[in-house]
This record gives structure tokens, C-alpha cells and sequence, in this order.
């Protein structure tokens, strides 16, 4: 009986386990379908490959080079390498060679660098020594170049002196633009350079040439001119004469003064002024000989 009923408890359980299996549903489970889902997505997928990785490995060098003796320890080395590279004798710079440029104006080129020779080329910044080289007031282009031999090679175009500016605080050579060159003390050492004066001069040069270009025949007879009232020029000759031209166009009135002078010598009479202002009325100015005589003809009363 014993054997009986283990035997019939046996074939029960057998019989349970087979109805379980058989009501068993196959299809997948929820959380089983969205996991597999989500595995296919294929930014999930990216993300599995390359962010975690880099998350990964972001995190352990952060971690690592949070230690400041690892970090200095990088940053000598770094230095150390660098300073290995830029010190070869192929890099280095021994001499500066300025060309183009007269005596005082390559000391002063000299005198800016920034640092002593011999140095590493690396260590240079030419653009900002080129603009501080064309800062000198006599420098129009600088040029620089590191040669083959470690020569640095400084090509300089200066100024040219093309009038001299009689100011309040000195003798200005200015250049074609007006832009200044160099203080003149002597003025012995430029007779060459006509000479302008008046505030505000240096900015109309371009003008003051051109009268000074159209004066002609009056020119050895030319002191200079001045700029008045800062809007127009006036002749300054010798003898103590002077041509007053106007605002606008002062180049013909100055040649119709030099036309009635070739016709009539009038700028060899007793003149003191010869004005030119109003184009319609040139008037004179004599000088005190002539008014005398003048004034002795109309009243009839001689002069001693």
C-alpha cells in the first residue's frame, strides 16, 4: 500500500509539472521586450560603445591628475621637451641685420628688441616687433625676416623729408603726408626743405607743395608760407612782402601774381602785401616809400 501511494504521488507531481509547462505563455515578458527594444535603438547602441568608454576613461584621468605633484610632474616635462626642441642651433637667432635704415634710426631698431641675442627663433613675435618698429616716426614699412644662419633680417623704408613745420614747440620735418619724421635743431643742416608754420599746418602739406611748386620765378625770393586762421595760406617773400591767397584754389591766384609780375614787375615795386582773397578784386598794399610818394603827387607837397 506504502509503494502504492508514493507511486501515485509521484505520477501526481509529474502530471502538475507537465500542465505547467504546457500552460506556459512563450511570448516575452514586458520589461524583456522594452530591454530588447532599447538595445536596438541605435543611439543606445552608440552610447554603449563609445560614450560609456569615453565616460570611462574621462573619469580615470580625472581621477589621476587630480594629484598636483602629477600634474606638475606633466607640466615640467612638457616644458622640458619644449625647451629641447626650441633650443636646437638650427632654431637659435645670433645676429639682426638692418637694412634700408640710416644710423640713428637702426640703433633705435636695435635698441627695441625685445630680448638678447642669442635666441630661440620661437621666442620671437615678429608681428609685434614689426608694428613696434614702424611706431618710430621715421620708419614708413618694416620687413622682418629670419634668415638661413639664424640672422634676423630688419628691411626698413623711411620717411623722406619733404617740408619743414615751424611750430610752437620745435622744427618738424614732416614727410609728403605730413606725418612727422624727425626733429630738425639745425636748420643749416636741411636748407634744402621748405619751411611751412601756423597751427594746424601739418595737416595740409599736400597743399603747401603745390603752392610751393607753382611759386616759379618768385621761389628764390620764397621765406615760406603760413597757414592763417587755420583755412588759408599766405606767401611770406622776402623784403618783407607777402601774398595773401584765398580759401579755395590758392595755386592760380598765386599764378596770376606771378603773371603780372613777369608783365610788370610788380613784385619788384614798394609792395608790402599783394592780396589775392577775392579773386574778383586783387588789391595792394604799398609800402611806406611808395605811399609817401603818392600822397607828395596828390597833394602837390614834396618829399625831403
Amino acid at each position: 500500500m506504502w509503494s502504492l501511494g508514493r507511486a501515485t504521488a509521484g505520477a501526481r507531481a509529474r502530471y502538475r509539472e507537465e500542465t505547467r509547462r504546457e500552460r506556459r505563455d512563450p511570448a516575452p515578458s514586458r520589461l524583456s521586450y522594452k530591454m530588447e527594444r532599447l538595445r536596438l535603438t541605435p543611439g543606445f547602441r552608440l552610447g554603449l560603445r563609445v560614450g560609456l568608454p569615453f565616460v570611462l576613461a574621462f573619469t580615470a584621468v580625472t581621477v589621476w591628475l587630480s594629484d598636483a605633484d602629477r600634474r606638475a610632474a606633466i607640466v615640467q616635462g612638457y616644458e622640458k621637451m619644449r625647451a629641447s626642441v626650441e633650443e636646437r642651433p638650427e632654431f637659435m637667432v645670433a645676429m639682426m641685420s638692418v637694412e634700408g635704415a640710416s644710423a640713428p634710426v637702426a640703433a633705435a631698431i636695435r635698441s627695441m628688441m625685445p630680448v638678447d641675442l642669442p635666441v630661440s627663433s620661437f621666442r620671437l613675435d615678429l608681428p609685434a616687433m614689426r608694428a613696434a618698429i614702424e611706431q618710430i616716426d621715421a620708419v614708413a614699412n618694416a620687413d622682418l625676416v629670419i634668415r638661413k644662419g639664424g640672422v634676423l633680417e630688419v628691411r626698413v623704408v623711411e620717411r623722406q623729408p619733404a617740408i619743414l613745420w615751424r611750430s610752437a614747440t620745435g622744427r618738424e620735418m614732416l614727410d609728403a603726408t605730413g606725418h612727422r619724421v624727425a626733429t630738425l635743431i639745425d636748420r643749416a643742416a636741411r636748407p634744402d626743405l621748405p619751411v611751412i608754420a601756423g597751427q594746424g599746418a601739418d595737416d595740409h602739406v599736400a597743399e603747401a607743395l603745390a603752392v610751393f611748386a607753382a611759386t616759379g620765378p618768385l621761389g628764390p625770393r620764397v621765406r615760406g608760407l603760413v597757414w592763417i586762421g587755420e583755412r588759408r595760406w599766405d606767401v611770406v617773400l622776402d623784403r618783407g612782402q607777402r601774398i595773401l591767397l584765398p580759401e579755395g584754389d590758392p595755386v592760380p591766384a598765386l599764378q596770376r601774381v606771378i603773371a603780372l609780375d613777369s608783365a610788370q614787375d610788380m613784385m619788384a615795386r614798394d609792395l608790402t602785401i599783394v592780396d589775392m582773397r577775392n579773386a574778383a578784386r586783387p588789391t595792394v598794399r604799398l609800402g611806406a616809400g611808395a605811399s609817401e610818394f603818392l600822397t607828395s603827387q596828390v597833394t602837390g607837397v614834396s618829399v625831403p
